[in-house]
């Protein structure tokens, strides 16, 4: 069954000072928050990993990140999948939620996964012709089949060396199967959370 938009709700503020933005779908309602940035031409969509949720890794690293983007001019949306640990659901999750964003005028859009999400993130970004960037944080292989059809768009791949849940070699394989332009990064001590290395964890 496509997944068809019906409307979005912006609705009251957040306690983290985003809105709370419900993407209505034939298939059920998408839980977001939104950061918008003024005059803003880029935005960023995030997304978990099997279990949902919109924080992210190293306690909440895609808040922090959304409100140091916002004032850059970059709008963010942190996207709550509604059936999380399914693959074809979930790109198709990610996929509404760039519609939004292009309905928002916003065109160029970076995509941000964690784990289970990385192999998302690849497969709207490889669908997407939105999409101007992928990043894959301690990514899992299945479901990364598409990572070949992102090239032209930039992939940086981050991995802790002591991640006890998806070993390093799993994103050391998506950069072998990438096309360039592609960048791994590869953080000694850190585990899959990425709690070790939240502060290496930068823009770079």
């Amino acid at each position: 069954m496509a997944l068809e938009i019906s409307r979005t709700v912006d609705g009251r503020f957040a306690d983290d000072g985003s809105r709370v933005l419900d993407i209505e779908t034939n298939a059920g309602v998408i839980n977001c928050r939104i950061h918008k940035a003024t005059d803003a031409q880029t935005a960023v969509l995030w997304v978990f990993g099997a279990g949902g949720g919109l924080g992210g890794p190293a306690g909440g690293m895609y808040t922090r990140l959304a409100r140091v983007l916002e004032p850059e001019g970059w709008t963010s949306l942190r996207l709550d999948y509604r059936r999380p640990g399914h693959l074809m659901s979930c790109v198709l999750d990610a996929l509404a939620g760039m519609d939004v964003l292009e309905g928002m005028g916003l065109h160029q859009i970076v995509l941000v996964g964690h784990s289970f999400g990385g192999a998302v993130v690849i497969s709207a970004g490889a669908a997407s012709p939105s999409t101007i960037g992928v990043v894959a944080m301690s990514s899992q292989t299945e479901g990364t089949g598409a990572v070949d059809k992102l090239s032209p768009k930039p992939l940086l791949l981050m991995h802790g060396t002591a991640d006890e849940i998806l070993p390093a070699a799993a994103a050391q394989d998506i950069y072998k199967r990438a096309f360039e332009p592609k960048k791994i990064l590869l953080y000694p001590g850190c585990k899959h959370g990425l709690d070790q290395c939240r502060g290496r964890c930068k823009k770079r």
